[in-house]
């Protein structure tokens, strides 16, 4: 018999997976359906098992980090939704460090890779874009430079959402994405205006 599969259940499962992340609980069968209408079973219909269930809850990590990108409006000042980039990223994680810290676990693969990727491909278009408008140099990388950017939003988002270091330690943004740009061409004093526009974590 075909198993009956509710997307609503499996929506379910995954932000119970989430909740007990959240509060460092064991992610068990028992754990992810107490208190609801379902049984363990509905792990195995939705998501073939617990290994399964782990991808999803990783996609859902990069899910949600791709909508609170997608909020990041495009402007005439690509260094700044560059940095606006960054600054939703960290946002992400600040406001969901359970999914972030799973999202980057490499012991699961993700359902959809293609779709995590293109989170960092809102980067690279701004970096192409600044490099096309004259802000970085013609012989600018935009894939390097987007990960470059990335690795900055990371490693501070390591420190404070995920780790022990203060938010305040944020603030240190501004002058790390500054000095990037500006070794990639862009004017110090115009850089550090639209750095300084787009990153709006505190």
């Amino acid at each position: 018999m075909a198993r009956t599969r509710n997307p609503a259940v499996r929506s379910m499962l995954i932000d119970r997976a989430a909740q007990l992340l959240r509060e460092r609980a064991p992610v068990t069968l028992r754990g992810l359906v107490a208190g609801t209408e379902v049984s363990t079973m509905a792990v195995y219909t939705h998501f073939d098992g617990m290994d399964g269930l782990w991808r999803a809850v990783r996609q859902e990590g990069f899910t949600r980090l791709a909508a609170r990108l997608d909020e990041v409006p495009v402007t005439e000042d690509p260094v700044r939704d560059l940095s606006a980039l960054g600054s939703a990223y960290l946002a992400h994680a600040l406001a969901e460090p359970h999914l972030y810290r799973v999202m980057f676990d490499p012991g699961f693969d993700l359902e959809d890779a293609a779709a995590a990727d293109a989170t960092l491909e809102r980067l690279v278009t701004a970096a192409a874009s600044a490099r096309d408008l004259g802000r970085f140099r013609p012989d600018i990388d935009p894939l390097e430079l987007a990960t470059q950017s990335w690795t900055i939003g990371h490693g501070l988002a390591g420190l404070v959402a995920t780790g022990p270091l203060p938010r305040e330690l944020l603030a240190n943004g501004v002058p790390l994405l500054t000095a990037l740009f500006v070794a990639a061409g862009d004017d110090p004093q115009v850089c550090a205006g639209s750095v300084r526009a787009g990153w709006r974590v505190t």
